[in-house]
């Protein structure tokens, strides 16, 4: 883990990895949501609107793994100090916050033909709407945060304490009576059919895709910045 937390040697990966990421991610999204929008019939109660489906899911799942990668690198920070660690939890902010808000507007014009409404305060909407908030308590953190370690701990502190909303969002269906239905897929089953669940797991797959080649571009966006910095404050320094 450590080899990997080199810069050169992560740059060296990344510049190749970022565009096949990005090109693989949008052939599979963009692929899965023509099958989904055009291929898979009508669902028997929901009608038309289910197709929304295969936008919500991915980005209900990618704003939650958003923040688990914030929490993992905010503890690979802390603990091993790695020098692309606290690099990886700022650029996993932005595309996780903007997948959550993603989700929260593609579940509210979801839930309007089935449930009558725009918005209802179960555990599961609310949960979901405070990681968003969460989100943008981290970016304004990471961005207000000088370049002294000191400072850097406390962003990494906020991902890693805001991480307790990642099983909380997971299990309200389950755990609070709740107007969201319970889990369609868990481990080893699924109640989704199965001219539903292939285009789905593609579009899952794609939108992962996406979402590591966007975090990858903007780790080496944020390295070069800093290491721009760097060499400003060198060249000031000289006599």
């Amino acid at each position: 883990m450590h080899g990997y937390a080199n810069p050169a040697r992560f740059l060296k990966i990344a510049r190749w990895l970022t565009p096949v990421l990005l090109v693989v991610g949008l052939v599979l999204a963009g692929g899965a949501l023509a099958w989904g929008l055009t291929q898979v019939p009508p669902e028997r109660l929901q009608g038309e609107t289910v197709r929304i489906l295969f936008v919500h899911v991915p980005t209900a799942w990618l704003g939650m793994a958003g923040w688990t990668t914030i929490a993992g690198a905010s503890f690979a920070y802390l603990v091993w100090r790695h020098p692309l660690a606290d690099i990886a939890a700022r650029a996993a902010a932005w595309p996780g916050a903007c997948f959550t808000a993603i989700c929260l507007a593609t579940g509210s014009i979801w839930a309007r033909p089935t449930w009558g409404v725009w918005w209802v305060w179960d555990g599961r909407l609310t949960s979901f709407l405070i990681l968003l908030f969460l989100y943008f308590g981290y970016i304004a953190l990471s961005n207000g945060a000088a370049q002294s370690e000191a400072s850097r701990r406390i962003p990494a502190i906020f991902g890693l304490v805001g991480a307790i909303n990642i099983p909380i969002i997971n299990r309200s269906v389950e755990w609070w009576e709740t107007q969201h239905q319970r889990a369609s897929i868990t481990a080893g089953t699924s109640s989704i059919d199965a001219a539903f669940l292939w285009p789905l797991g593609i579009a899952v797959l794609g939108f992962t895709c996406i979402f590591g080649g966007v975090l990858l571009a903007r780790m080496r966006a944020i390295l070069a910045h800093s290491q721009a910095e760097a060499r400003l404050r060198r060249k000031a320094m000289q006599p």
